[in-house]
C-alpha cells in the first residue's frame, strides 16, 4: 500500500524549515468514520485500550475457489466460494468466516456425493457455521457457500491512507458518466476483501486460490497468478480463470473488469504487462517500463529472484488509496494515466517501486499483525530509496530520503507513537508517516551501521527462512544477529519498539594549545518521554586535502570527545553518511560550512551547509556561495531551493542572478527547476523584459512550467 505525499522538495524550503510546518500532500484524505469488528473476546473494551496483537488462529484456510458474476445495475457481486480448510491446532467441530453484507443462499459441506446443508448463523460480519463432525489438525474439509455480496451497501469505513473498507468498487456501473469508464476494482488491505467473498480476515491467513470471473465479452479481467482459460459462453458473455498457486494473504487477494488496454512487456520468462485505459496505451511503456529492470535489481541485489508467476500493474479510476501490492497484480490510482507531458513533472516511479519492492516484503513474507506493518511497509518505502539509488544516483536517492524524514518531523503527531505499534486505536492507524516514512529512515540507519554486504545478506536470509511465512520485528532482528553476529537488541529497542527521535546539539572547536579537535554532543529530547538513544557514527576530518574517518558512539546525554590532530582541519564533518534520523543543530565556524558545501560529497552535506548559511546570508562569502548553488549545482533539488534564495540575494547578486535564472527557465533538464526559475523572474524581475521568454516558456512540454509562465505573463 502506498500513501501519497506531496514531495517536500526539502531543499526548496531551507528557507522555511525553522517553521516546522506540515507539508501539504497529493491528496488530501478525509476522516471517516471506521467501523470494525468486535470478537466475543473484546467486547466491551475500548478501542484505545485493545491490545492489537497477533490474531489467534483456530481454522487453517488452505485453498479459495471462486466463481463469480455481476449485477452492474444493482452492483451486487453472485458468488460460489468453495473453501478447504483445516483446524489449525486443537480439533474443532465449527468454523467461523468473515463475510460482511452477504444475502446468503446455501451453506454446506462438500462431500464424495455432493453437498450437505450445513447449519449456520449470521449476523451479517460473521458466518458461524456447526460442522458435521469434529475434525483434527491432519484433516481437511471442504464448505461451500453460494451468495449475493452487496459491498456497494456498506457504510465507507476506512483511513486516511485507504479512505473505504468496502472491498470491492463498482465504478460509474451504469454507464451515465461520459467522462469515466465503468470498472470493477477490489482493494482488500486491511480486512475488507471479505466484503466480496467469505473469507478469514487478517494478514496472519495464506492461501492459495482460484477465481473464476464471467463478465460481458468486452471487458478484459486481472486477478493474482495466471490466466488459465478463458472460454466464451454464448450469451455475450466470457468466463476467465486466474488460477494464484502460491500462498498468498487473503488481504492481496484482488480482480479488476473493465475496458483496458493491455501493454505487454517480459522480464525473464515471465509476463510483465500493464493495463491502462484505452486513451493512455502509448503512454504506458514510458510510465511503467522500467518495471523489468526493477525486478532484475531487486532480485540480484536482495539474493531472491522474483518468486511470483507473473507481474501486471493497473491504473483503475477512484481508487481509495495511492496504490495496492496485491500479488502478482498491483492497482494504481488513476494519476498514473499519464500523458508523457506529465510525466515529466511527476511520474511516479516511486510508487511503482514500492509496489514491486512489497512483493518481497510483504506478500512473499508478510507482517503477522497490523501492529508489525513497518515489516510491510518500512520496507516498500526503503524500496524507494533502493531503487533511486540503483538508478538516478545516491543524491537522487537522498533527496528522495530526506524528504521521508521530513515528513516525520514536521508531523509532531508522530513523535510519541511507536513504530512497531501494539496499543493503537485501530490497525487502520498504522498507515501514517511514523510506519511509511520514519520506518524507511531506520531501515537506512541499519543499513548504514552493519554496512551494505551483512545488511542485505541478513535480508536475504530474512526472506529463505520466511517464504510464504508471516513474521514479526524479532524475526528480522534475529536475521540481523544472526549475519553479524551481534546482539543487536539495542537498535531494535530503541528504533523499532520505542517512540521518538534524538534531538542533536553538537559543537566543534579547536584547541589549539593542545592541538585537538573538541566536539561536544548533548541530547536534549525531553528523557522522561524519549529514550537516551545509542547513536554509532562517522565523523570526516578534512585536511591538507586529505579526507580520514573516524567512529565516534554517542550514548550519553552530554559528551565530550578529544581528538589530537597537527592542526587545525578545514572541515569536521559529523554524521558523515548523513543516516541519522534526528534533528541536529551543528555549531561550527562560518569557513567550515562554506568548505562543507564545496567539498562534502554528498547531497545532505550541500543542503545543510546552504540550511545553516542562510542565517548569515548577508556575508559576501554566503552570497557568492548561495550563487554558486544557483548556477553550478548538479544536483537539482539545491538548484530549485537556491531559487528559492534569490530574495536573500543582495542587489548586486540578485541582478548577477537574473541570467542565471533566465539559464534555468529555458534550459535546465528539470521542470520543476524550470518552472520555478520563471516565477522567481516574475517575482524578483517584474520589470525586466521577460515577455518574450515567458511566452517561449508558456509552450513548454512541462505542464507547470507551462502554468507557470501564463501565470507570470498574466502579472505583467
Amino acid at each position: 500500500m502506498r500513501k501519497i505525499l506531496l514531495p517536500v522538495l526539502t531543499a526548496a524550503v531551507l528557507v522555511s524549515c525553522a517553521a516546522r510546518k506540515l507539508p501539504e500532500k497529493h491528496v488530501l484524505l478525509p476522516g471517516i468514520t471506521i467501523t470494525e469488528n468486535i470478537s466475543e473476546d473484546t467486547a466491551g473494551i475500548t478501542a484505545h485500550d485493545r491490545y492489537q496483537g497477533s490474531y489467534t488462529r483456530k481454522t487453517d484456510l488452505l485453498h479459495t475457489d471462486l466463481d463469480l458474476s455481476f449485477n452492474w445495475d444493482s452492483s451486487f457481486v453472485h458468488g460460489q466460494a468453495s473453501l478447504k480448510l483445516k483446524p489449525y491446532f486443537y480439533t474443532s467441530d465449527s468454523l467461523i468466516l468473515d463475510a460482511k453484507g452477504f444475502r446468503l443462499h446455501e451453506v454446506a459441506l462438500v462431500t464424495g456425493g455432493g453437498r450437505s446443508p450445513l447449519d449456520y448463523s449470521y449476523d451479517g460480519q460473521r458466518i458461524r457455521i456447526g460442522l458435521d463432525r469434529a475434525y483434527t489438525r491432519k484433516e481437511t474439509y471442504q464448505v461451500f457457500i453460494r451468495y449475493t455480496a452487496m459491498p456497494d451497501r456498506l457504510e465507507a469505513g476506512g483511513s486516511e491512507a485507504i479512505t473505504g473498507e468496502k472491498g470491492l468498487y463498482f465504478i460509474d456501473p451504469r454507464d451515465r458518466d461520459p467522462e469515466k469508464p465503468s470498472q470493477i476494482w477490489t482493494q482488500g488491505e486491511t480486512e475488507a476483501n471479505s466484503a466480496w467473498f467469505p473469507t478469514i480476515d487478517g494478514p496472519q491467513e495464506n492461501h492459495t486460490q482460484r477465481i473464476a470471473l464471467t463478465v460481458d465479452e468486452k471487458y478484459v479481467t486481472l486477478s493474482n497468478g495466471r490466466l488459465v482459460s478463458e472460454k466464451a459462453n454464448g450469451d455475450g458473455t466470457r468466463t476467465d480463470v486466474w488460477e494464484q498457486e502460491l500462498p498468498h494473504a487473503t488481504y492481496l487477494t484482488m480482480i479488476a473488469v473493465g475496458d483496458f488496454a493491455v501493454v505487454k512487456d517480459r522480464w525473464r520468462d515471465l509476463e510483465v504487462n500493464y493495463y491502462v485505459e484505452p486513451e493512455y496505451e502509448s503512454y504506458a511503456s514510458l510510465v511503467f517500463g522500467n518495471t523489468p529492470e526493477m525486478m532484475e535489481f531487486y532480485s540480484e541485489l536482495l539474493g531472491v529472484d522474483y518468486p511470483w508467476s507473473k507481474y501486471a500493474q493497473i491504473v483503475v479510476r477512484d481508487f481509495v488509496s495511492g496504490a495496492m501490492e496485491n500479488t502478482t497484480a498491483s492497482v494504481f490510482f488513476d494519476r498514473m494515466n499519464m500523458t508523457d507531458r506529465e510525466y515529466l513533472d511527476e511520474n511516479h516511479e516511486d510508487i511503482i517501486a514500492h509496489e514491486l519492492f512489497h512483493h518481497w516484503f510483504g506478500n512473499l513474507v508478510t507482517c503477522e499483525s497490523w501492529s508489525n506493518l513497518p515489516l510491510n511497509e518500512a520496507f516498500a518505502t526503503y524500496g524507494e530509496y533502493l531503487w533511486l539509488e540503483y538508478k538516478y544516483g545516491r543524491a537522487e536517492a537522498d533527496v528522495h530520503g530526506f524528504n521521508d524524514l521530513a515528513y516525520y518531523l514536521f508531523d509532531e503527531d508522530s513523535h510519541d507513537k511507536d513504530l512497531i505499534r501494539f496499543e493503537v486505536p485501530h490497525r487502520e492507524d498504522m498507515f501514517d508517516v511514523v510506519t511509511y516514512q520514519k520506518g524507511g529512515r531506520v531501515l537506512h540507519m541499519l543499513r548504514k551501521y552493519v554496512g551494505d554486504e551483512a545488511f542485505f545478506e541478513a535480508l536475504r536470509q530474512y526472506l529463505e527462512n520466511h517464504r510464504f511465512q508471516t513474521v514479526e520485528i524479532h524475526d528480522l532482528r534475529m536475521a540481523f544477529e544472526a549475519v553479524t553476529g551481534e546482539d543487536l537488541n539495542w537498535f531494535f529497542n530503541q528504533w523499532m519498539l520505542d517512540k521518538g527521535h534524538p534531538e542533536l546539539n553538537f559543537k566543534i572547536s579547536w584547541n589549539a594549545e593542545a592541538g585537538q579537535v573538541v566536539i561536544r554532543t548533548e541530547q536534549t529530547q525531553d528523557l522522561s518521554k524519549w529514550p537516551l538513544y545509542k547513536l554509532p557514527l562517522a565523523v570526516d576530518f578534512y585536511l591538507d586535502g586529505k579526507v580520514e574517518r573516524k567512529q565516534l558512539v554517542i550514548d550519553q546525554q552530554v559528551q565530550t570527545f578529544t581528538l589530537d590532530m597537527p592542526r587545525e582541519p578545514e572541515l569536521v564533518n559529523m554524521d558523515a553518511e548523513k543516516m541519522l534520523l534526528a534533528r541536529v543543530r551543528e555549531d561550527k565556524p562560518l569557513e567550515q560550512w562554506v568548505f562543507q558545501y564545496y567539498h562534502a560529497p554528498l547531497y545532505m552535506d550541500k543542503y545543510r551547509a546552504l540550511q545553516h548559511l542562510v542565517g548569515t546570508a548577508a556575508d559576501p562569502r554566503v552570497q557568492e556561495v548561495m550563487l554558486d548553488a544557483l548556477d553550478n549545482e548538479t544536483t537539482w533539488a539545491i538548484r530549485l531551493g537556491a531559487i528559492h534564495l534569490v530574495s536573500r540575494f543582495s542587489p548586486e547578486y540578485k541582478e548577477k542572478a537574473r541570467p542565471v535564472l533566465v539559464r534555468l527557465a529555458t534550459e535546465d533538464e528539470k521542470s520543476l527547476v524550470r518552472a520555478l526559475a520563471v516565477e522567481a523572474l516574475a517575482e524578483h524581475f517584474g520589470g525586466k523584459q521577460n515577455k518574450t521568454l515567458f511566452e517561449k516558456a508558456a509552450k513548454d512540454p512541462s505542464p507547470a512550467v507551462e502554468a507557470a509562465a501564463k501565470k507570470a505573463l498574466k502579472k505583467r
